[in-house]
């Protein structure tokens, strides 16, 4: 998938913006909500995504979807990570 298709599909299932997101390698961002939807693609590196005391490890080709002022966790591996997300406000 491209990030044009991936842009696309988000328009067409009602998210407003889409954009591609890097971390650092090991970065770790404790418990914090969004004001949106999102929607989101894991495109390289790996990645902890830990909701309601659950941890997810995405890597590349994983989804993952949070619904807007959910707290979660995020942690990125050795290599950092990117994802292409789509917001929903």
């Amino acid at each position: 998938m491209t990030f044009e298709e991936f842009t696309q599909e988000a328009h067409a299932l009602g998210y407003q913006e889409t954009l591609s997101r890097s971390w650092d390698p090991l970065t770790v961002l404790a418990t914090h909500t969004h004001p949106f939807d999102a929607k989101a693609l894991v495109t390289a590196g790996e990645m902890w995504l830990t909701v309601d005391g659950k941890t997810q490890h995405l890597l590349a080709g994983d989804r993952f979807e949070l619904a807007r002022e959910v707290p979660h966790d995020e942690r990125y591996g050795a290599q950092g990570a990117t994802y292409w997300v789509a917001r929903r406000s």
